[in-house]
C-alpha cells in the first residue's frame, strides 16, 4: 500500500482531499494544486463553498485569481458533499479547534472531521492532522476511528500530524517556504506524509512521533505567549516609572546575542498564540502537573484590555470628560497589522468595556469592513476629518501600515496609542497618551 501510494505522489495522479477551507486549508489546497495534483476540499459553510466555486478566496492571503486558475485547470473543486471524501488518496484535516467557556480544549470539529473520513477510509489512504491541539490527539483520537474501520496503522493507512504554521499577512513566509513539521504513528507514516508535502513545500522537517509534532506547535507558541506576557508586564512596569518602555525595549534590541525583540500591545489575538498555550495546560493537569508559565502570561495578557481602557479613562478624566457618554473612535480592529483577521482580537474587548462604561463606540480598518459577534454587526466609519474631531478620543489598537497617523494626529483632540505609532510625528492637535510612557505629550 505504501509504495503504491508513494507512486501515486510521485506521478501526481494522487488525489488530496482538505478537510476546512480556512485560514490554514485553502493556502494548503492552492498549494497541491499548484504542484498538480487533483484537490477536493471539503467544508461544511456553504457560503465557503460558493464563494471558491465562483473563482474568489475569502482568504487575504489567497489570490482570487489562483483560485479561478485551478478551477479552470481542474485541479481543484470545492464541496460540502462528504462522500467526495472517498475519492481521496490522502487528506489534510484543517479544521478549527477553538476553546470552551472553560479553557479546554473543544474537539468537535476535529471529531467531526475524523468521523467523516472514518466513513470513507480504505486502503491505501494517508490521513493528516494539521489542526493546533494537544499533544496525543492523532494517536488518541484518529488512530482508533481508522482501527475501528478495520484498516491498521502503518499498514493499510498512514497517519500523520504536522502542524500548521500559517502567519496571516505575512509577505516573506507562506505555506510553501514554512518549513513543515511531520511526526507520524510508524516511521512509514512520516515517510508518506513526507513525501506528499514535499511535493510543495520547500523544507520538511521530520519527528519521531505525532506526540513530538503537536508539542512543536504549542512550544512556538507558547514561547511567543510568555514573551508578550513578559514584554505587557514591562510596560507597566514603565509606566509607573514613568519610563518610555519602547526606548527601553529599542535600547535592549542592540544587544546583538541573548535578547529577542518582543513589544508590548494592547492584549494579544489571532486563533493561535491566545488558545493554543492552553491546550497545553490542559493536557497537563490532566496528569496533574499546572504549568505556571502558561497561567501566568495568559493572566497578565488577558488584562490588557483592561489596562487600556484605564489608560482611556484617566486620559479623559485629565479633560474633564467622564467615560460615561464620550464619543470613542477605535482605530484598527484586526488582531495585527495590515490583516482582516479579529479573531480573538483585542479590540473587540476594548470596545465592549468602553461600551460597560457607557461610551458611544465607533471603529475604523481600512481591511475590516464589519464585525459580527452572536447577532450584532458593528459597521466601520469612514475616516474623514469630521469623525477626527468628533471623538472625544481616538485609541489606536491595531498599527495599520496604510493609516494616515498624521492625519489622524493633526484632527483628533485625544490619541490613546497602544502601538507607539505617534512616535516621530510632527506634533498636531491631539494630547498623546502612550501605552506606556509615563506622561503624555
Amino acid at each position: 500500500m505504501q509504495e503504491q501510494l508513494f507512486a501515486k505522489i510521485q506521478d501526481r495522479s494522487a488525489i488530496v482531499g482538505v478537510i476546512g477551507l480556512g485560514y490554514v486549508g485553502l493556502p494548503l489546497a492552492m498549494e497541491f494544486a499548484k504542484a498538480g495534483f487533483r484537490v477536493i476540499g471539503y467544508d461544511v459553510s456553504q457560503r465557503v463553498i460558493d464563494t471558491l466555486m465562483s473563482g474568489a478566496s475569502h482568504i487575504q492571503d489567497v489570490e482570487s485569481a489562483d483560485v479561478a486558475a485551478a478551477l479552470a485547470a481542474g485541479t481543484f473543486v470545492a464541496t460540502t458533499v462528504e462522500s467526495r471524501l472517498a475519492e481521496c488518496d490522502a487528506i489534510s484535516i484543517a479544521v478549527p479547534t477553538p476553546l470552551s467557556k472553560t479553557r479546554d480544549p473543544d474537539m468537535a470539529y476535529v471529531l467531526a472531521a475524523a468521523d467523516a473520513v472514518q466513513r470513507h477510509a480504505h486502503p491505501g489512504l494517508l490521513v493528516v492532522l494539521e489542526s493546533t491541539t494537544y499533544p496525543g490527539t492523532t494517536r488518541e483520537l484518529l488512530q482508533p476511528r481508522m482501527e475501528a474501520a478495520g484498516l491498521k496503522v502503518g499498514e493499510d493507512v498512514f497517519l500523520a500530524f504536522s502542524p500548521e504554521r500559517v502567519d496571516p499577512g505575512n509577505p516573506v513566509y507562506q505555506t510553501h517556504n514554512t518549513p513543515k513539521v511531520v511526526g507520524g504513528i510508524t516511521p512509514g507514516c512520516v515517510r508518506t506524509a513526507s513525501a506528499l508535502y514535499q511535493s510543495c513545500i520547500e523544507t520538511i522537517v521530520p519527528v519521531s512521533s505525532p506526540e513530538a509534532a503537536e508539542l512543536v506547535k504549542l512550544l512556538e507558541n507558547t514561547f511567543r505567549a510568555v514573551n508578550i506576557g513578559l514584554v505587557n508586564e514591562i510596560a507597566i512596569v514603565c509606566d509607573k516609572l514613568g519610563v518610555n518602555v519602547w526606548e527601553v525595549i529599542d535600547a535592549a534590541a542592540t544587544k546583538p546575542f541573548g535578547f529577542m525583540k518582543f513589544t508590548p500591545g494592547p492584549g494579544i489575538g489571532g486563533h493561535c498564540i491566545p488558545l493554543d498555550p492552553h491546550y497545553l495546560a490542559w493536557k497537563m493537569r490532566t496528569l496533574n502537573y499546572k504549568t505556571r508559565f502558561i497561567d501566568l502570561a495568559s493572566e497578565i495578557n488577558s488584562q490588557m484590555p483592561d489596562y487600556v481602557v484605564e489608560k482611556v479613562s484617566r486620559a479623559l478624566n485629565d479633560t474633564a470628560k467622564a467615560v460615561r457618554g464620550s464619543r470613542i473612535l477605535v482605530l484598527g480592529v484586526a488582531y495585527k497589522r495590515d490583516i482582516d483577521d479579529v479573531r480573538e482580537s483585542p479590540a473587540l474587548d476594548i470596545i465592549r468595556l468602553l461600551e460597560e462604561r457607557g461610551a458611544h463606540v465607533e471603529f475604523h480598518d481600512p481591511f475590516v469592513s464589519e464585525i459580527r459577534e452572536d447577532d450584532h454587526v458593528r459597521r466601520v466609519v469612514e475616516l474623514t476629518d469630521e469623525m477626527l474631531r468628533w471623538a472625544d478620543a481616538c485609541v489606536v489598537v491595531t498599527d495599520h501600515k496604510q493609516m494616515p497617523w498624521q492625519r489622524v494626529v493633526d484632527q483628533a483632540a485625544l490619541v490613546v496609542d497602544t502601538r507607539n505609532v505617534t512616535a516621530g510625528l510632527t506634533p498636531g492637535r491631539a494630547r498623546i497618551v502612550a501605552l506606556a510612557s509615563g506622561s503624555a505629550t
